[in-house]
């Protein structure tokens, strides 16, 4: 830590000890004075940014405001007071930030969590939030935290790639970005799969481009990413309970809800509990051109992971007819890795066939595509 971090810190304790600071107008001139009274000896340069540190740590995030400010860094992490990481185009690195102790870490968690509603404490360790902006954030303190409270913050994207940046990014070529646009443009159900930080949300939203302008879409997500362009669309956010216990609203429940509001399209940010039965049901009756995403290792174990979650919808309907719906309903899988050398890619395409099961149609074989296309397929590359 320099020593600018470390008087900022220490003035910081100082400025809380006097009074406290919650970023109302009169907090600058206070914190300005302060660092008049305690360090004069510094130069104008020096002090005005001892008064932007001190300020971050009272009022803002503290020592993260710069990272959560560089339009490159994708995600931030922090494990107790010890050095911040970060991902900047799929690479995970150390960076100079970090927190003077946990006390401070603890204060940008709970600046964080106050203005949601939200908090943590030993009887509630876990904590899932987002910033302002849609950044989702993750939150774990001890005791099951053994080296001290962590925070993960996944940043949000303001505007999503669109499909040919993705091509231009070497993300899909462009025979692939003609077959994804005519499924979409024919109402094919699309499941995207891939492991946690593998590009799916961003698939997902370049995918929902290829939706015409005149239809109504509604999005359902855990925590709002989708940016949609067309101009009908109605985004639904999961809601979590609140302090009391109460006020719970779920995927499943919105999924369900979704179909009584006559949606054209129905997008689903991302498959993780039962409300795979309902999406599945709402597939097979009507609501074609679906789109959803679901963590899985390969195209095939997207299909095996989306039959138990529906099967945790705990209707007792029998394994083969949970099967047997999860391949009526969806026809394509696009499946999404994130590369060695962090790209992030589209490696494999299956259609899903009621009879046969999921047959490749698309793969990456020794670093170039390769089609694979039956003559009875409904994709035409």
């Amino acid at each position: 830590m320099d020593p600018l971090d470390a008087l900022a810190s220490s003035l910081r304790s100082r400025l809380l000890d006097d009074a406290a600071v919650d970023g109302s107008s009169d907090a600058l001139p206070r914190i300005r004075a302060l660092v008049a009274r305690e360090a004069g000896m510094l130069d104008a340069a020096s002090r005005d940014e001892l008064v932007r540190r001190v300020a971050e740590r009272s009022f803002g995030l503290g020592p993260l405001e710069p990272l959560l400010a560089d339009p490159a860094v994708d995600e931030v992490m922090v494990s107790g007071a010890g050095r911040v990481w970060v991902e900047r185009a799929g690479r995970v690195s150390a960076t100079d930030v970090a927190f003077a102790s946990e006390a401070e870490l603890r204060h940008a968690i709970e600046r964080i969590l106050a203005p949601l509603g939200r908090r943590v404490d030993e009887a509630e360790p876990l904590c899932d939030a987002r910033l302002p902006d849609g950044s989702r954030v993750n939150v774990v303190i001890p005791p099951l935290a053994l080296d001290g409270p962590s925070l993960t913050i996944r940043r949000f994207r303001r505007r999503g790639l669109s499909p040919d940046e993705l091509v231009a990014g070497g993300s899909w070529d462009r025979a692939l970005h003609d077959v994804l646009a005519a499924a979409v443009a024919h109402r094919m159900n699309v499941l995207v799969s891939g492991g946690t930080g593998s590009g799916k949300t961003t698939t997902l939203n370049a995918l929902s481009a290829f939706i015409g302008a005149d239809e109504r879409i509604v999005t359902i997500e855990d925590a709002a990413e989708l940016r949609l362009q067309q101009p009908h669309v109605v985004r639904l956010e999961a809601r979590p309970p609140s302090l009391e216990g109460r006020g719970e609203v779920t995927i499943r429940q919105l999924v369900r809800n979704a179909l009584r509001m006559r949606p054209d399209r129905i997008v689903v940010g991302e498959v993780r509990g039962a409300e795979a039965l309902d999406m599945l049901g709402a597939m097979s009756t009507g609501h074609d051109g679906s789109l959803s995403t679901v963590h899985a290792g390969s195209a095939v174990e997207a299909l095996r992971r989306v039959e138990t979650l529906a099967l945790m919808a705990g209707l007792g309907l029998p394994h083969e007819a949970v099967r047997d719906m999860v391949h009526g309903a969806i026809d394509l899988i696009v499946h999404q890795a994130r590369c060695a050398d962090g790209s992030r890619r589209v490696l494999s395409v299956y259609e899903v066939c009621s009879s046969e099961g999921a047959r490749e149609v698309y793969a990456i074989r020794d670093g170039r595509p390769r089609w694979r296309v039956p003559r009875d397929s409904r994709l035409v590359p």
